[in-house]
């Protein structure tokens, strides 16, 4: 008898449930855009080296062209679209709005999600590799800009937008906190 090459799955993609059949072999980023008609996260180079598709997994950054469909079952997946709260834009994605931190807009997505993570992992007291003080009592470092382009640095911008990239970050993390996303379902959850 030949193994099962698809699965059953139901993944909980911005606080709503989807249930479908993938190939085992499927990739989030796949089932997100082809499956699920989900296409804000991009196929930069379907390696996991441009950060194009990044989403959160368990409010943790994530390449979705190198994460399987049937590991996501089971965790909360937040896209760019669920990022903002109906109309209201979350306040990362204001900051890439008032500070131009965009261009041709392909990798926007992935580098919005990533800033959501990075974020998170800065108020949590992950050090990066510019961290000078790494030991856990000296707290999060502050968010300079060398800070947040090496936490950044696994989403590329072929245009070149990294200064106004880097400086909407940087408002972003003054503006005051909210919520965080991609921990868990939305209340109109189905």
């Amino acid at each position: 008898m030949a193994p099962a090459t698809a699965s059953a799955i139901t993944l909980q993609i911005n606080g709503e449930h989807h249930t479908l059949t993938v190939d085992n072999r499927t990739t989030l980023l796949d089932a997100l855009r082809e499956r699920l008609d989900l296409t804000g996260s991009k196929k930069g180079c379907d390696q996991g080296q441009c950060g194009a598709c990044t989403v959160l997994v368990d409010g943790r950054r994530t390449v979705a062209c190198l994460q399987l469909a049937v590991a996501a079952e089971g965790r909360a997946v937040t896209t760019i679209e669920g990022v903002a709260d109906g109309e209201q834009l979350h306040p990362v994605q204001q900051a890439f709005l008032d500070l131009d931190g965009y261009q041709c807009g392909y990798c926007t997505p992935g580098q919005i999600c990533s800033a959501l993570g990075v974020l998170e992992e800065h108020a949590a007291g992950w050090p990066s590799a510019a961290t000078g003080d790494v030991r856990p009592e000296a707290g999060p470092p502050p968010l300079t800009p060398e800070e947040i382009r090496e936490r950044m640095s696994g989403n590329l911008c072929r245009c070149g937008a990294y200064v106004s990239i880097v400086q909407a970050v940087s408002q972003a993390a003054s503006t005051p906190a909210r919520p965080a996303v991609g921990t868990g379902p939305k209340e109109s959850a189905a």
